[in-house]
């Protein structure tokens, strides 16, 4: 859905004009998850209104292979498979679109919301793992002929990575209810857990690095795999800035 290097779920510039018994599309999307491997593509494009309006958005389906998409697999630092959509005058039948023309606005924001509260709990793993790795090596490491982790200093910091731990579960677990029961509250609880998975997740992967030392920033241990993955979850639909304004405006701030 983006097509900028922030996330803007309406920031839509892809258009979408009905010539004669075809719709023309032409525009761009970068970052795309898992669209290197995907065989069906859902596009959402601007069918009528300006950029920034919730309104005038359409979700159109094709499949890879169509003429008009030129699909670029990219690189990053979590190995994770994403891609660059280029589409030049993609044409596609009118059956490519899916529901009403104009009107895709609304679900848009709520899959979305869905995908927001998935990644929330994938980052709450991450986090998890890579806080319990890094206290069994504190419990293992030795300098000064003792454990590092009877240092005062590194206890201090773990506990309170053990606190944020705690409350961005609640948070997750609140999100997941939510889209449970379909509550009114999702959208709010969606940023919420978003943006708090992503505080926590910075402040665990950045101490798991500093506590481990010199070998976790080298790929003799796996810690710093999760740091990887870590930097690139954060920016996935919506980083803890985005969240953080979004869930502001949604509770009248």
């Amino acid at each position: 859905i983006d097509e900028g290097s922030h996330h803007n779920p309406f920031n839509i510039e892809t258009l979408a004009k009905l010539e004669g018994d075809k719709w023309v599309l032409n525009g761009n999307k970068v970052f795309v998850v898992d669209g290197a491997s995907a065989d069906i593509i859902l596009i959402v494009a601007r069918t009528s209104g300006k950029n920034g309006d919730s309104n005038g958005l359409s979700v159109f389906i094709t499949n890879k292979n169509s003429k008009g998409l030129d699909i670029s697999k990219i690189s990053t630092a979590d190995s994770r498979n994403y891609a660059n959509i280029d589409i030049s005058n993609l044409k596609l039948d009118q059956s490519s679109l899916l529901g009403e023309k104009d009107t895709s606005g609304e679900i848009i924001e709520k899959i979305l919301d869905l995908g927001r509260i998935a990644i929330a709990a994938e980052m709450l793993g991450n986090t998890e793992e890579a806080f319990e790795v890094t206290v069994n090596y504190l419990k293992e490491r030795k300098q000064f002929g003792v454990t590092i982790g009877s240092f005062q200093a590194l206890q201090h910091r773990a506990a309170k990575m053990f606190c944020e731990i705690e409350l961005t579960r609640s948070a997750v677990l609140a999100a997941m209810h939510a889209a449970d029961e379909n509550s009114n509250e999702l959208e709010r609880l969606a940023s919420l857990a978003k943006f708090q998975s992503g505080e926590t997740l910075h402040l665990v992967s950045n101490e798991a690095i500093q506590m481990h030392g010199g070998i976790g920033v080298t790929d003799e241990h796996d810690i710093g795999f999760y740091l990887k993955r870590a930097r690139v979850a954060e920016q996935l639909f919506g980083t803890c800035e985005y969240h953080q304004e979004r869930y502001a405006n949604i509770s009248g701030f």
